[in-house]
């Protein structure tokens, strides 16, 4: 009987070539203390305010990437598992809306800080019809991959994650949204292995960005005011 071997994506040759970059966005300090216990919660509610505004503007960038999947996705269940991100994005604005009140965080007084401000354009220059689905679909798995690595970091056994923020974390850290965040991956590794070079090498700046801007906003959300 042939034995069957695992081939390694072009997405994992980027997260060992790039791994401190990888573990800078998903083991961030932010993330670390809520880990082990000791965030401030002033940061977790800047957070949350922030991040309310980010979703708002990641909602149209993850509808384009459904276009895409729609018009240049040879997949047959791209589009199914795309749509279902984006479904669960109303949930997630919801959500929000349901912690804002918790924790007495004025969902319509929030400013935009620059580093939000920063991401939220860069997830707009990707919506443009230059961009190619390969870079697009990276940039879209990479976003949520961050969230589920980090929030699931604050779940393993020995963490000492605040009960009142565990259901952040599970929000992002549960099981089934890191089996979506492995079809994502899936997806991307096969639109990069049909695409050329130049849009291989595009993709893995696209990744490399994200990192950065997750980095950003972790920073923003920590930051003294």
């Amino acid at each position: 009987m042939e034995q069957t071997t695992w081939k390694a994506g072009i997405i994992d040759t980027w997260l060992k070539k790039h791994t401190l970059a990888y573990i800078g966005a998903t083991r961030h300090p932010f993330i670390r203390r809520i880990r082990d216990g000791t965030i401030d919660l002033s940061h977790f509610k800047r957070w949350l305010g922030q991040d309310y505004v980010f979703v708002r503007a990641f909602a149209p960038f993850a509808a384009s990437v459904l276009v895409r999947a729609w018009k240049e996705s040879d997949g047959s269940s791209d589009m199914e598992v795309i749509l279902g991100g984006v479904a669960a994005l109303n949930d997630e604005l919801a959500w929000f809306k349901k912690e804002a009140s918790k924790w007495g965080v004025t969902l319509s007084s929030i400013v935009p800080l620059i580093d939000n401000r920063r991401y939220c354009r860069f997830l707009e220059s990707l919506m443009g019809s230059e961009v190619e689905y390969a870079v697009a679909i990276t940039a879209f798995w990479a976003i949520e991959a961050v969230y589920q690595d980090s929030f699931a970091h604050c779940l393993e056994e020995g963490s000492l994650t605040p009960e009142e923020l565990r259901e952040t974390c599970e929000r992002w850290g549960n099981d089934a949204f890191g089996q979506y965040c492995y079809s994502l991956q899936e997806i991307a590794n096969h639109c990069l292995e049909k695409a050329p070079d130049d849009v291989v090498s595009k993709a893995e700046v696209i990744f490399l960005n994200v990192l950065e801007r997750e980095v950003e906003f972790w920073n923003m959300s920590q930051a003294e005011t």
